[in-house]
């Protein structure tokens, strides 16, 4: 029998109020916050970025490709349960989904503040938000929490005031505020993640150094570099000995597909077996493709290739995501689509995708959720 389905991957949509209401009074003044563009209709304002992010993208699903456009949002149209837990039960249960682990919109673009203060600040006061947007129905709305890494030492205790809030992972930004993660000093850091049971993930769109890469040709190109920053974090990982000297520990690669895993880890091995003395690679212990299988999880909507390449990665470490409200979201034809790229699988292996591996990760109860009609 087909288990309830729990999306690995799913966002808020933050109201006007989740920054300014949240924050420390030291920088109210200059939390995120709505207002309203002439031309891009309502968006969020941050400090720090080039762009404000626009909502129309942030609650752009169900909507066909004609229409979705980064302009034109009027946040009180937008869908509902982007902000209000009542409104997201009713669209989990339009798509036929149990839970959702949830991630942020805007709170993405935060993790590329470069002013770590504010970055902190901002983080705590979602985190403070996200507490009581989840607290309604806590099997349902699995809620992430955020950590800015301006430190190792300040990072812990952000994970222990995490950790106090009842989240069950947290959402890192893709470059720390001190040196990156693969410096030794983050060990104690990675150490406080396993021993507080803290899943760390990456979303797409959450590395600053991404915002900033270069592409050729037309704008629609550009759209090809959003999963690069995460393949840099998910090799630097494994390359640069963080698992060989942390074995307890997982992260999860976050919306950035997973059906070019089986030839990036081809590429790993083929650099580590023939090239790491003269590049100066560490000795792992292990191919880089095993060290990939065991620690990394990842996440993914409608990636066609990743479902048929099951049999070429660890099956264990694939969860399904609905993507809701984004643009990217398969809401509301999860059902029909899943129908399709499932068909050549067994029940058991549905289940590992669609259930097991996002419970086993984040120690769910899932005794109370209800499988879909």
């Amino acid at each position: 029998m087909l288990k309830p389905i729990i999306s690995a991957d799913s966002h808020v949509c933050e109201p006007p109020n989740c920054f300014t209401d949240h924050i420390d009074p030291a920088f109210r003044d200059r939390a995120p916050h709505m207002v309203n563009d002439p031309k891009r209709g309502d968006v969020y304002v941050v400090e720090g970025s080039a762009q404000p992010v626009p909502l129309a993208l942030a609650s752009g699903a169900g909507k066909s490709p004609e229409e979705l456009s980064y302009k034109g949002a009027v946040f009180e149209k937008l869908h509902r349960g982007g902000w209000d837990p009542e409104a997201r039960i009713a669209d989990q249960q339009r798509d036929g989904i149990a839970a959702e682990v949830i991630y942020p919109s805007v709170g993405m673009e935060i993790c590329n503040i470069p002013d770590m203060a504010l970055k902190q600040a901002c983080m705590e006061a979602y985190n403070r938000w996200m507490v009581e947007f989840c607290s309604a129905h806590p099997h349902r709305l699995i809620g992430l929490g955020q950590c800015a890494a301006r430190t190792p030492d300040s990072a812990i205790e952000e994970l222990r005031a995490i950790k106090a809030q009842g989240f069950r992972g947290v959402m890192l930004p893709g470059m720390p505020g001190e040196t990156d993660y693969c410096d030794l000093m983050w060990g104690e850091f990675f150490d406080a993640l396993v021993e507080l049971e803290l899943v760390p993930s990456f979303h797409i769109l959450a590395s600053g150094k991404q915002m900033t890469m270069p592409f050729r040709g037309s704008r629609i190109n550009s759209f090809m570099s959003i999963v690069r920053s995460n393949q840099d974090l998910m090799s630097m990982f494994v390359f640069d000995g963080i698992f060989t000297r942390h074995p307890k520990l997982k992260i999860v690669s976050v919306e950035a597909d997973g059906g070019w895993i089986p030839h990036y880890m081809y590429r790993m091995d083929h650099a580590y077996e023939r090239h790491r003395h003269w590049l100066r690679g560490q000795d792992l212990g292990s191919t880089p493709s095993e060290l990939f299988r065991e620690h990394i999880y990842f996440t993914f909507q409608d990636d066609y290739t990743a479902f048929q390449f099951k049999d070429h990665v660890n099956i264990e470490r694939m969860m399904w995501a609905n993507d809701f409200p984004h643009s990217d979201s398969t809401w509301p034809w999860s059902q029909e689509l899943l129908n399709k790229h499932l068909a050549h699988m067994t029940e058991d292996e549905k289940n590992l995708i669609l259930h097991d591996n996002v419970a086993t990760l984040y120690g769910l109860d899932t005794s109370t959720l209800v499988a879909a009609a």
